[in-house]
């Protein structure tokens, strides 16, 4: 079997591994309509030779051709669409470099497998998920055979209803036979004739009856027992899946299913229903001693009914939870005075159901905890609360949902106090809804609830309250233990990791890897832990802060994944940022790596999130020296997208030349190839703003743009370590002596000519000092000798006069510019000496 085809076959757990392998610069759509092309292909030999992979690229973009014909001849608009899209990306991205194409291509296929193995190793005994579906053959298997038996019953019923009525005709043409003719000694044996065949004919019929009770006694039972699989077992395990749906589990996608069994139980026992019915038909027309029907039809009907009850009353779920449109992945935290939606389903889809349920929500109905909780809040629901179940087009199903509710704080009815044991985000809420069925003569009361939910006053408790609903459906499956933060269970490590990895699967593309995921757990339990998934975890450790200065482990959390998704979202998914990274690690990491080499890691001192640039670089002196740039947070990136910040990061060193530290992202990838996708395009022209007035004549504009700098914390050699007999010293450049900036167009009217350097040129205002007389000019090699230090001899220009100057400590009296050429030339210099001798 395909590669492919065997990934789409594997568990929810392992496609999201594979899905977090593409991105846009190669999508999954490729991988998809061109499977069987690829894996033909060995790309590990192609991504080795520029030739063939400049040949296979071409092949590929005649494959996406191909395709986009096939999909024209199909009239299919958004797969051609698609299609273009995607060779628009490729062409830009790869067109002048197909070996990194191939080699993309390898390691994708490399790491398919790698998934592949993984999941064959726990196939090595039957898996969860063959499991599951071997239980759902056998639970589809046993409702045909109730449906078998209940079709097999109304077919016999039907017969009996013949039997019945030939025996009933038989036994009347005897009568009459008996009363109008002549007796005689024929009609005597006629009439006796008569007698033994309506006795067979009534044995017959008894039988029937007893055969047909029979049947429906058996179909009750497979009923029942199918009832009480579904109310006790896959009713929950659906409710519980939801519940893990709703923390950033895997998605809950099976109440189809569990619909279609709710549907064909029902629609059995309404059919069992009608056929008592017919069975009480027949008895009015015929009954006799010890019938069976009349015995056995009442404890059959009464069965019947409390089925169908307890199916009824166990239909309606909730099948999206109360959530706010403005916060789609945090559900179950409410904030007042904002609307929030809630569906409903109904799971018995039978036509005579639509329209006849009328829903109405409460809010804390029946909550014991208003009284036995001090300073449990009073709230009520407002907005369309009542709501009718009827067929939706696009799903199929009996539905209904509330759109306009929203909670308001009862404010005259008891108010909460300060002095309670629970706070704002610990004060569980529940919404009952509630509606009642009428039909053929019964009621039936139907209620649900939807989860646990919290309802907050401001949005900056919007991080304790999803903690809470974290917390609470992590470790609790009871509807309504709405005390459950007065004593909080305690969590193990292992069943919070999965918690905390499936926040960043559910906001992101990407989850957290085992190395990540280690990193976090040495942050909160301690490196001493060592990661024991067993290791247990309180409440108050994982989400409570000890002061208001350090932050609990979960706000610091929760705002590195409000910074990743508000500002670094494709980075994180095309997995440049290593993120979860401590101190001693990245030292580990980068240590054996070639000079600028650099990684991105989440700082773990911010307390609304930042993240951080580490890279290496190599001393004057031969040795490694790591440093981190301070942490970029939400503010920062507001305006400034990170990737142009790594992209135009210079570090500037005591002469405030600027450098660019940042050459490889871990561990030896380009910077440019990695983040070129995400630099922003420069602009074409500098523009004045639309607001401000301008003349004809007018200079243009120069260009602007923002960069990072930093100052290189390591000194730069000073003359002393070159001149040792010399007792001069440099001071350090003082930050208010110059203003940096970019300068990318000349003023073509007055500006000065620029130094020559790197693109981001730093600009100062020159001061230049008087120039002396000019002297015989000494050859390079006599400078390095000490002993001509303090002469003056050799200085026969300007330049040679500046380095005499620094050489008498006149280095402050040099303007920003002058210093900046004379690093270069005393550069140079040194690198002449350095070759002659």
């Amino acid at each position: 079997m395909a590669q492919w085809k065997q990934l789409q076959q594997l568990d929810t757990r392992y496609l999201e591994q594979v899905d977090q392998l593409y991105s846009d610069i190669f999508p999954m759509e490729i991988r998809q309509y061109l499977s069987q092309w690829i894996e033909s292909q060995d790309w590990d030999v192609v991504a080795n030779c520029v030739s063939l992979a400049t040949v296979r690229f071409h092949d590929l973009m005649a494959q996406l051709d191909e395709q986009f014909s096939h999909s024209a001849g199909e009239n299919n608009l958004l797969l051609q669409h698609t299609l273009r899209k995607i060779k628009g990306n490729i062409l830009m991205n790869f067109q002048e470099r197909p070996v990194q194409l191939a080699g993309l291509i390898a390691h994708f296929l490399n790491e398919e497998r790698k998934i592949l193995q993984s999941a064959l190793k726990e196939n090595t005994c039957p898996s969860h998920s063959s499991k599951m579906m071997d239980k759902q053959g056998e639970f589809d298997h046993k409702i045909s055979e109730l449906q078998s038996i209940v079709q097999e019953t109304k077919r016999d019923i039907q017969a009996l209803e013949d039997l019945q009525d030939d025996y009933d005709f038989r036994k009347k043409t005897q009568q009459t036979t008996a009363e109008n003719e002549t007796p005689s000694r024929a009609l005597k044996e006629k009439l006796k004739q008569g007698e033994r065949t309506i006795q067979q004919m009534f044995l017959s019929l008894h039988s029937a009856r007893q055969a047909v009770l029979m049947q429906m006694t058996n179909a009750l039972t497979l009923a029942e027992e199918i009832q009480r699989t579904l109310v006790s077992e896959e009713l929950p395990k659906w409710k519980r899946r939801q519940q893990i749906s709703c923390i950033g589990g895997p998605p809950n996608a099976c109440l189809d299913q569990l619909q279609n069994w709710f549907t064909s139980v029902t629609e059995c026992l309404q059919q069992i229903r009608q056929q008592l019915n017919k069975l009480q038909e027949l008895v009015q027309k015929l009954t006799y001693e010890n019938d069976p029907i009349t015995q056995r039809a009442g404890a059959l009907e009464e069965q019947t009914l409390h089925l169908f009850r307890s199916l009824i009353s166990n239909a309606l779920v909730v099948e999206r939870q109360p959530c706010m449109p403005t916060h789609p992945q945090r559900p179950l935290v409410l904030k007042t005075s904002v609307q929030f939606t809630v569906k409903l389903r109904l799971l018995v889809k039978l036509p005579e159901f639509n329209c006849q349920l009328k829903v109405k929500a409460t809010f804390d109905k029946d909550v014991t905890e208003k009284s036995t909780i001090k300073g449990y809040r009073a709230l009520n629901c407002l907005g369309t609360q009542t709501k009718v179940l009827n067929f939706e087009e696009s799903s199929g199903c009996i539905a209904a949902e509330f759109r306009h509710l929203q909670i308001r704080e009862n404010k005259t009815v008891g108010s909460r106090s300060n002095e309670g044991p629970l706070t704002v985000s610990e004060e569980l809420h529940l919404i009952s809804f509630n509606t009642q069925l009428v039909q053929h003569g019964i009621t039936i009361d139907i209620m649900t609830t939807s989860l646990p939910l919290v309802v907050i006053s401001g949005s900056v408790q919007m991080p304790a309250a999803w903690a809470s609903i974290l917390w609470y459906n992590m470790l609790c499956s009871e509807p309504r233990n709405l005390s459950f933060f007065l004593n909080p269970e305690q969590a193990t490590w292992g069943q919070l990791s999965e918690l905390l990895s499936w926040q960043f699967s559910s906001v992101t593309n990407r989850g957290l890897n085992p190395e990540q995921l280690r990193m976090l757990g040495d942050k909160l339990l301690g490196p001493e832990a060592g990661g024991n998934p067993d290791e247990l975890i309180s409440w108050p450790k994982f989400c409570k802060t000890c002061s208001d200065r350090i932050p609990s482990f979960w706000h610091w959390l929760h705002s590195t994944l409000q910074l990743i998704k508000n500002h670094l979202l494709d980075l994180w998914n095309d997995g440049l940022i290593m993120g979860f990274v401590n101190k001693e690690q990245e030292k580990f990491l980068l240590k054996d790596k070639q000079p600028g080499t650099f990684l991105l890691r989440f700082s773990e001192s911010c307390r609304d999130g930042g993240i951080t640039i580490t890279f290496i670089e190599t001393s004057q002196f031969g040795e490694h020296e790591i440093h981190s740039v301070k942490p970029y947070t939400k503010y920062d990136l507001k305006n400034l997208s990170f990737a142009d910040i790594i992209h135009n990061y210079k570090l500037l060193d005591s002469l405030c030349i600027p450098e660019d530290p940042l050459l490889f992202l871990y561990p030896d990838i380009p910077k440019d190839k990695a983040f070129r996708p995400y630099y922003s395009k420069p602009s074409e022209d500098a523009s004045p703003p639309e607001d401000m007035e301008t003349k004809p004549n007018d200079r243009p504009y120069l260009d602007r743009r923002i960069i990072s700098v930093s100052k290189n914390p390591r000194p730069m050699p000073f003359p002393s370590d070159v001149f040792p007999d010399s007792d001069m010293m440099v001071d350090q450049v003082e930050e208010s002596e110059g203003l940096i900036h970019t300068q990318q167009n000349a003023d073509p009217e007055g500006a000065q000519a620029a130094v020559p350097g790197p693109p981001e040129t730093c600009c100062y205002s020159p001061v230049l000092p008087d120039k002396p007389a000019p002297k015989k000019r000494k050859p390079v090699e006599e400078l390095y000798q000490p002993a001509t230090v303090n002469s003056n001899e050799w200085a026969e220009n300007e330049d040679e006069l500046f380095f005499l100057s620094l050489l008498r400590g006149s280095f402050q009296r040099l303007s920003l510019q002058k210093r900046a050429e004379l690093k270069m030339k005393f550069q140079r210099i040194i690198f002449e000496a350095e070759f002659n001798q």
